[in-house]
């Protein structure tokens, strides 16, 4: 079976001791006995046992004993499921108040943001948009393609611990008139829940205002401002409460009394494959509503539909990115409204934006509107096929290569590490699958892990790739000795497989995956992700945590 490897990277000490992030004390303590009775090092004094053999034993009896000590103690657990080995060295010594996982979490964010703060000391954080608006009708006309542009730039900087201090500024020219603003803001830190602002902007909608933030509980936190305009006088004051509803969701309102005063009531979710936004808003001079849905299909690409519908707008705004580096996001979409038809083109790397609207037409044709639409995306998939694709397979394979070189050392020493543990496991796996033999079980016939290319090759020999070969392992025999004396095996949800007594991680960086081949009441079995839904269902009787 192929199976992707776990996202959870602070669970390599569950994988070692084989229980699950919810083990018990009971069942962690059972883990350690069982495990201390293979790899104890006082089992191979005998004349017989080979020096090496010591040796490896002394070692991943060290790693067991390790892992004992942080998860058998309730603190230092917490902070282990939280941030891992990193969070253990940080030096955080727990008092008698800390004696909550949220409340742990809270000192370690606490001190994370300190340590964060003090890097980025005397550093400066430049961000900025450039807007271009065309017009393919103005262009038509003979009255050029160039609709309207504007640039906004700031840039940020920590001037003390508790003290920083924003400087921007905007251009914007529209036909034969422009116009420009300047701003600054200066932000102090009262405590660790609240923070003072005083900003001020010359130009265009010239303002000076107040900003008041803090954090009323865990979860919530409020914000008030006062600005006045530098052009009539009138004062705005804004009020914004936001509620974390869960890890994944929030709420906000926001309140608006002044020269436009208005009411608004959002939402917010986010999770690892889809992003959802909302919100309502009723003022005195339009009411509106707003929907956005973000899916994400990959690591790097995504789709996004975006509707509104209010007294001055009614548009369907639909269309997909894709990240092109580690810093870079690439984004087309088609919007169609009361406003006309239009492409927009966007190109984000880090903070700095560019986004291109292109009016296509003033006017809805409903024949216009599908070729607008469906002409960029036929070009769009026949440029992935012919052109991307292949591109990006070459660019990852060449990445590849170059990550297995810098990591073939580090590869064959873990490699070599893994393959000692596994001898120590010889002899009680062979007895385990002799007595499944007898009696029909469960036995482990095949089993690889590594990389989903070369696992994918071992039943295709046409799609081999030798230079990768060594991306995988042998993962028979700590397989076989994990599978229990009622005939079933199960690797535990939510811990990294490479961290299994006898596993290794054969290619750092890359996606691995488990192929497993088995008999099971004297037929051959295996286990691929082509299984309809009714075939997996019976095989996880005698193996669970294998499938996606």
């Amino acid at each position: 079976m192929t199976q992707a490897e776990d996202g959870a990277s602070n669970k390599e000490l569950y994988a070692l001791l084989h229980v699950s992030p919810e083990a018990s004390d009971e069942e962690i303590r059972k883990a350690y006995r069982q495990w201390a009775q293979i790899y104890h090092p006082d089992k191979y004094q005998s004349p017989q046992a080979m020096f090496i053999m010591k040796e490896v034993a002394t070692e991943n009896f060290q790693r067991i004993c390790e892992a004992y000590e942080i998860l058998s103690d309730e603190y230092k657990r917490q902070i282990y499921d939280i941030y891992g080995m990193e969070g253990l060295a940080s030096g955080l010594e727990l008092g008698p108040k800390l004696n909550k996982a949220e409340e742990i979490k809270e000192e370690l964010e606490r001190l994370k943001r300190k340590r964060e703060e003090e890097k980025k000391s005397a550093h400066f954080q430049p961000s900025g948009v450039i807007l271009a608006q065309l017009s393919v009708p103005s262009l038509l006309a003979g009255h050029g393609i160039m609709r309207a542009m504007s640039m906004n730039s700031e840039i940020q900087s920590q001037i003390s611990k508790n003290n920083v201090i924003a400087v921007g500024g905007t251009l914007a020219v529209k036909g034969n008139d422009g116009d420009a603003a300047a701003n600054a803001v200066f932000r102090h830190q009262l405590s660790s829940v609240s923070s003072i602002e005083i900003m001020a902007s010359a130009g265009l909608r010239g303002l000076i205002g107040v900003q008041t933030s803090r954090q009323l509980s865990r979860h919530a936190n409020a914000t008030m401002g006062l600005a006045m305009s530098l052009r009539d006088g009138s004062l705005n004051l804004t009020n914004s409460w936001n509620r974390q509803l869960s890890t994944t969701s929030n709420a906000s309102i926001e309140l608006i009394l002044g020269s436009d005063s208005s009411v608004a009531v959002g939402w917010r979710k986010k999770e690892q494959k889809m992003a959802a936004a909302g919100e309502i808003r009723i003022g005195t001079s339009a009411i509106g509503a707003v929907g956005r849905y973000t899916h994400r299909f990959s690591s790097k690409s995504h789709g996004r539909i975006t509707g509104k519908i209010g007294s001055s707008a009614l548009e369907l705004e639909i269309g997909g990115g894709r990240k092109i580096s580690d810093f870079s996001t690439v984004r087309m979409l088609y919007t169609i409204g009361i406003q006309g038809i239009y492409w927009k083109l966007e190109l984000h790397r880090g903070a700095q934006k560019l986004v291109v609207p292109i009016l296509l037409s003033r006017h809805i044709n409903l024949g216009f509107a599908a070729g607008a639409f469906l002409l960029p995306t036929s070009l769009y998939l026949t440029l992935k096929s012919l052109v991307f694709k292949p591109y990006y397979r070459r660019r990852e394979k060449r990445q590849a290569l170059e990550n297995m070189e810098q990591t073939r050392v580090q590869v064959k020493e873990a490699k070599a590490a893994a393959e000692k543990a596994q001898q120590l496991l010889q002899n009680v796996a062979n007895r385990k699958r002799n007595k499944q033999l007898e009696s029909n079980g469960l036995v482990i016939v095949e089993a690889v892990y590594g990389n989903p290319k070369v696992i994918k090759s071992i039943n295709n020999p046409e799609e081999r790739n030798d230079e990768l070969a060594s991306q995988m392992m042998d993962v028979t025999l700590p397989l076989n000795f994990l599978v229990s004396d009622s005939g079933q095996l199960k690797l535990h949800e939510g811990v990294k497989k490479s961290g299994i007594m006898g596993f290794c991680d054969p290619c750092p960086g890359e996606t691995k995956k488990l192929y497993v081949k088995y008999t099971y009441g004297g037929n051959n079995y295996e286990v691929t992700p082509s299984l309809d839904v009714g075939k997996w269902v019976g095989l996880t009787k005698r193996l669970q945590g294998l499938k996606c």
